[in-house]
C-alpha cells in the first residue's frame, strides 16, 4: 500500500512538472536500459525542487522507483515539519543521515539491497546562487558516492547532469517561479565497466581518489550551460 501511495504521488508530480515546466533534454546517443538501472546520480544540486526532473521519466520506472528506491537525505531536511513529510511520500525509502560520517551513513549503506535503485546528489548540499555551499566553499563530490559504487557489481548508472535550477527558486527565497525551461543532459554508464576504466585497484584508497576526481571533472565541465 506504501508503494502505490508513492507511486501516485510520483505521477502526481511528473505531470505537474510536464504542466508547468518546459524541460530540455539531451539523451544518450544509446537509449538507457531502465530497466538495469541501479544508480541515478544528480550532478549540480541547487535547490530542493529537483524533483521537477521526475517528468522526463518514464511511468514503469517511476513504479518501480516506489517499490525500490533508496536515497540519503539530511536529517535537517527531513526533520522539517512539512518538508519531512513531503519526501517521505516522495519515496518511503529515503533514509536520513547527518553531514558526518557516522552511524547514519553505514545505516543508509546497510539499506541498500540487491534489487534498490539507488538516487543521490553526489556532491552532498546544495549550491547557492554564487555559486558555493552555504558556508562559501567549493561545490564538490563527496566520497560516499564512491561507497555505494564501491558495492554495486551490475547494472547501469545514470548521471543526470542539471543545467541548475535558481531560476526556478533559490533556497531559502520562497516559493518556484512556474512556466521556466531547465535543462538536463543524460550520460548511461555500465557500472562494472565505469569501475574499471581505472587502472587501480577497485576499492583501494587510489581507486576512490580517481572515481572522486572523475565526478569532480564531469560536474565541473559536462553540466547543461
Amino acid at each position: 500500500m506504501q508503494s502505490l501511495i508513492s507511486y501516485f504521488f510520483l505521477l502526481t508530480l511528473k505531470y505537474w512538472s510536464k504542466l508547468f515546466y518546459t524541460i530540455q533534454i539531451t539523451w544518450p546517443t544509446t537509449p538507457i536500459n531502465w530497466d538495469n538501472t541501479k544508480l541515478i546520480l544528480l550532478l549540480n544540486h541547487t535547490t530542493l525542487y529537483e524533483f521537477i526532473f521526475l517528468g522526463f521519466l518514464p511511468n514503469h520506472f517511476l513504479r518501480k522507483l516506489s517499490k525500490r528506491m533508496v536515497a540519503p537525505g539530511a536529517d535537517k531536511t527531513l526533520n522539517r515539519p512539512l518538508v519531512g513529510i513531503f519526501f517521505k511520500l516522495f519515496s518511503p525509502g529515503m533514509i536520513s543521515i547527518t553531514r558526518k560520517r557516522d552511524d547514519s551513513w553505514d545505516n543508509f549503506l546497510e539499506s541498500i539491497y540487491e534489487d534498490s535503485i539507488i538516487l543521490i546528489a553526489p556532491e552532498g548540499r546544495m549550491k547557492r546562487k554564487n555559486g558555493l555551499d552555504l558556508y562559501g566553499n567549493k561545490m564538490t563530490v563527496k566520497s560516499g558516492v564512491v561507497d555505494i559504487l564501491n558495492g554495486l557489481d551490475k547494472g547501469e548508472m545514470v548521471i543526470a547532469y542539471s543545467g541548475g535550477l535558481h531560476h526556478v527558486q533559490v533556497p531559502g527565497e520562497g516559493l518556484p517561479k512556474l512556466f521556466k525551461t531547465v535543462k538536463l543532459h543524460l550520460e548511461s554508464l555500465d557500472i562494472p565497466s565505469y569501475k574499471k576504466m581505472f587502472n587501480t585497484t577497485i576499492g583501494s584508497e587510489q581507486w576512490k581518489q580517481e572515481v572522486l576526481a572523475d565526478l569532480q571533472w564531469r560536474l565541473e565541465n559536462k553540466v547543461p550551460v
